[in-house]
């Protein structure tokens, strides 16, 4: 649940083939990414203009420009803690099942499953010229309180429309399990956190000691019927990119934790995350200025009116997914306590965790 970002190499060339911060060739190797392009029928010449691009905390992400075109290529870090090629085969799986459909997202435009190029699987998709509110708004945006509630409206018109998406229709048959599935959810989480402790100097525990009582919550207040539909994972404002001439939202990027299952799930993360009517944002992404956005209530209500779902038990969602991000980012923490990350990075993270864990447990206190 990172920020997307832009940082050019420095001294960027026509081609790239140079060292990048030290460590580009381990990353991409340039000349092997060209030639498999040249048997994909990708363009001809040099790979141009090499923007890196941080858009979630496990993965790599390059556009670049080849004979024209411009392309983003998402591969696995070298040392991901996870099985990096699992993940990137789903993302691959479900941004070719979503291509015929009306979501937006960024197109699949090739895919390898050899780890012979580049050491891992990788993929290329189209580039989307747009803006990810959580990184600045340009001023059309920025100054507008009408343009920034289409914006939100158009948030959740996308949500809408992924989950009108039938899995088997689209060839995601068995890409999730949805029986069980939210049954499954607090205990799958819990031991989640309980991994950390493989980590020596992880003292994060002790901050998060409500994840018990958490999770009692949630298996208490289970809700029990739902309608499988595509999930994202990790739907919230810095996973959507916008069009900078108004409020059309261009894509949903970052589906390495979709799957099949309650579609809920992501209205949950996106309230979660939402920033509070008074412009306040404890445990939330940061989009300012904060002047125009619908509030919890109209997001809500349009949900309910575009898919005809069930709204009673909404909040168990944001709680849920309080619980699920707190833990998610307390991972980088963790990790960073065992010296395996950026301590610095990690210590906001752990703050973010922190300050989910509280919103959750503010919004069980105000339940009946």
């Amino acid at each position: 649940m990172r920020f997307p970002s832009e940082t050019p190499p420095p001294g960027a060339a026509e081609d790239w083939a140079g060292d990048w911060a030290g460590n580009q060739e381990r990353l991409v190797p340039v000349d092997r990414l060209r030639s498999w392009m040249d048997g994909q029928g990708l363009g001809r010449g040099p790979l141009q203009h090499p923007v890196a691009l941080q858009g979630g905390t496990q993965n790599i992400l390059l556009r670049f420009v080849r004979d024209g075109r411009s392309y983003v290529l998402r591969r696995p870090p070298p040392n991901p803690y996870l099985d990096g090629d699992k993940t990137i085969q789903r993302e691959i799986r479900v941004l070719g099942a979503l291509a015929d459909t009306d979501v937006p997202h960024a197109r699949l435009v090739a895919a390898c499953l050899d780890r012979e190029p580049l050491g891992s699987a990788f993929y290329l998709m189209e580039a989307v010229d747009g803006f990810a509110a959580t990184r600045g708004m340009p001023d059309l945006h920025a100054g507008d309180a009408d343009v920034q509630h289409a914006m939100g409206l158009e948030i959740v018109d996308a949500l809408a429309r992924l989950q009108a998406v039938d899995p088997a229709a689209v060839g995601l048959d068995g890409f999730g399990r949805p029986e069980g599935f939210l049954e499954r959810q607090a205990s799958r989480w819990l031991r989640q956190l309980d991994s950390y402790d493989q980590y020596a100097g992880w003292d994060g525990r002790r901050d998060l000691a409500a994840a018990e009582r958490l999770a009692a919550w949630l298996d208490a207040h289970l809700p029990r019927d739902f309608r499988p539909a595509v999930v994202h994972g990790d739907f919230h404002v810095g996973n959507l990119l916008f069009s900078h001439d108004g409020a059309a939202l261009l894509a949903i990027v970052d589906w390495e934790l979709a799957t099949i299952g309650d579609p809920l799930i992501d209205l949950g993360c996106l309230l979660a995350t939402w920033t509070d009517p008074d412009g306040s944002h404890p445990g939330c992404l940061p989009v300012e200025p904060w002047l125009g956005f619908p509030t919890e209530a109209e997001l809500v209500e349009r949900y309910a009116a575009l898919t005809g779902r069930d709204m009673t038990h909404y909040n168990w969602f944001v709680v849920l997914a309080c619980f699920k991000l707190g833990i998610l980012q307390e991972g980088s923490y963790a990790r960073a306590c065992g010296g395996l990350a950026d301590m610095g990075v990690a210590r906001w993270m752990h703050e973010t965790s922190i300050n989910l864990f509280q919103r959750a447990l503010g919004r069980i206190q105000e339940l009946p």
